[in-house]
């Protein structure tokens, strides 16, 4: 399944009302799913990710009961490099912040797998899926398994010889996480057809373009929040006095490619530039869509993704100069999914012309 494809609406046999309930339904867990990546943020930024240091998809539902099991907790996370390098001094209530941080995250992935497969598996024996909704639905829940697995294959690159998780992991976590919520928006917006706009398939290819653009900039994003790149040169428009930095510090490592994922200067820096290429791409996107459409609902669709991402580009602009207080930060990564939101609503509705 891919976004760039366009998804059946119901067959004119299936009641509307169920139509309703399917669409509310996928709305709901979209809406989970917004949330979960607002508190998987939260766990980052407050460095509670590596707090529970053990993978229990069954019995890690209930937190520790009794004191011997909150000293018990505490002690393994003492075994870890997170502790002894970064928070020696901690105390017991203070980790006790941590772990409920990192334990409500994946709580909350339980709820939401839970708030999918229930409801599913209650729509397809009603027979209120159509075949092809049943196999997109499928592969959804696939996805969301597999978002628990990868989260725990990042936490494990945490726990030894480094005092976080890998930022390339992080980033694939967020973006399944974020392939997710696209995914369930654009299916939600199938179930509800709009009348076909002739001039927006003229601008459907740019539509899902910049949703694309949209996914691959959080993957980036997720990369300099992994190596707390956004701690480092809180300048803006220059980096150290720079709009460009030097060569022998953009690829400093070897190989050079290696840069990429693991130099904080190249990852702030490509997140700049990549920010300044998709703000520059939504722009000429809703000019040529207002020149093509002018006044319909796709014009006006696409000056308000543009703006969003003009935003969404100077909340990044303030988080930064600001070196990520915890409520910037949070706001920057909800932004990104608002933007993220609207974009995949805009693009699959230009796919209906």
């Amino acid at each position: 399944m891919t976004i760039a494809d366009p998804i059946a609406a119901p067959s004119l046999s299936q009641p509307a009302t169920t139509s309703a309930s399917v669409r509310a339904w996928l709305w709901s867990v979209a809406a989970l799913v917004f949330l979960m990546v607002m508190v998987g943020g939260a766990t980052r930024l407050t460095e509670s990710g590596l707090s529970i240091t053990e993978w229990k998809p069954v019995l890690g539902i209930l937190p520790p009961l009794s004191d011997a099991a909150w000293v018990a907790e505490f002690e393994k996370y003492k075994q870890i490099p997170q502790y002894s390098k970064l928070f020696p001094t901690m105390t017991l209530g203070e980790f006790k912040v941590i772990f409920f941080w990192e334990w409500g995250h994946r709580l909350l992935g339980r709820i939401i797998g839970l708030a999918f497969a229930l409801p599913l598996a209650w729509f397809w024996l009603r027979g209120a899926l159509t075949t092809r909704l049943k196999w997109q639905l499928s592969g959804l829940l696939v996805l969301g398994g597999m978002q628990g697995a990868v989260g725990w294959w990042m936490v494990k690159s945490g726990l030894v010889d480094r005092v976080e998780v890998a930022p390339e992991r992080l980033a694939v976590h967020l973006l399944l996480a974020s392939l997710t919520f696209t995914a369930l928006v654009w299916l939600a917006v199938s179930l509800k057809p709009a009348p076909a706009e002739p001039a927006a398939a003229k601008i459907a290819g740019g539509a899902v373009a910049l949703v694309w653009m949209v996914l691959a900039q959080i993957g980036l994003g997720a990369l300099v929040a992994g190596s707390r790149a956004g701690y480092t040169y809180n300048t803006w428009p220059l980096m150290d006095g720079k709009l460009v930095p030097p060569l022998e510090n953009l690829f400093r490592q070897e190989p050079w490619w290696i840069n990429v994922l693991e130099n904080i200067t190249t990852i702030q820096f490509e997140h700049r530039m990549f920010a300044y290429a998709l703000l520059a791409f939504a722009l000429w996107h809703a000019w040529r869509t207002w020149r093509l459409a002018s006044g319909t609902k796709a014009a006006k669709r696409a000056v308000a993704v543009a703006g969003l991402v003009g935003s969404q580009a100077l909340i990044g602009i303030v988080t930064l100069l600001l070196q990520v207080p915890l409520w910037a930060g949070l706001l920057h990564q909800a932004f990104a999914m608002v933007v993220l939101g609207m974009a995949v609503v805009h693009a699959r509705r230009c796919r209906e012309a």
